[in-house]
């Protein structure tokens, strides 16, 4: 396919990279690639105003949907299989 079939397209705005790098991090793991756009300013001095700090994240269109989903899902601790430590 080639990369104009299929373009990159916002998916989500966040505010700080560290919160951008999570949704990001969620999406590989289910395997959607991310890209992150975002002005050096706001991660270089940590910076969240006007504009400074926020991150879009971008996904493929034809991934858009599933992204869509996975970030929309919530996990309690229910959801994981904890292991008892004595």
């Amino acid at each position: 396919m080639e990369e104009t079939d299929n373009p990159w397209i916002p998916l989500k705005k966040t505010s700080g990279i560290t919160n951008a790098r999570i949704i990001a991090g969620r999406l590989e793991s289910e395997g959607i690639p991310t890209k992150l756009d975002y002005e050096a300013a706001g991660t270089i001095y940590a910076l969240t105003v006007d504009g400074l700090g926020e991150v879009t994240i971008f996904v493929r269109n034809s991934d858009f949907e599933r992204a869509r989903q996975t970030i929309a899902e919530r996990y309690s601790d229910e959801d994981i299989p904890w292991k008892k430590t004595e």
